[in-house]
């Protein structure tokens, strides 16, 4: 049983936001600030990554840890209530995840997957994206 009624869990469920994310937005300061230039949500790819490089021919997707299912602490937690719906959420969205991947590998692009706890330590996902992208 949940503990907040269904009309408040909509509410709090409408705001967690798909994109412009603080996480999202930290990495593209960021990426910008090393110098690198892109296009954000590009529709016509699949999936519709958060970050596009298309000098470099790669996205960025920027990855809640509790959503997309990360092995941080974060990405364990799993709600107590309606356990069912929210493993089977969390599994279709694993396999999206992969689907989506896949698909832009195979029209030449490459992933680079930014989890939202990484974004806490700026310098190393500086250091690793530069190595990462070129």
């Amino acid at each position: 049983m949940d503990i907040v009624s269904k009309e408040k869990r909509s509410e709090i469920m409408s705001r967690i936001r798909g994109a412009d994310t603080k996480p999202e937005k930290a990495v593209r300061s960021l990426l910008h600030a090393l110098g690198y230039r892109f296009r954000l949500h590009r529709r016509d790819l699949p999936g519709t990554p958060d970050v596009v490089l298309p000098k470099y021919r790669t996205v960025v997707m920027v990855n809640g840890c509790f959503w997309h299912r990360h092995t941080c602490k974060a990405g364990s937690k799993t709600p107590k209530s309606n356990v069912e719906f929210w493993e089977s959420k969390f599994e279709r969205n694993v396999e999206r995840d992969a689907r989506v991947a896949a698909g832009l590998c195979e029209l030449g692009w490459k992933v680079v997957t930014v989890w939202e706890c990484e974004v806490r330590d700026i310098e190393a996902l500086a250091a690793r994206l530069e190595g990462e992208i070129g």
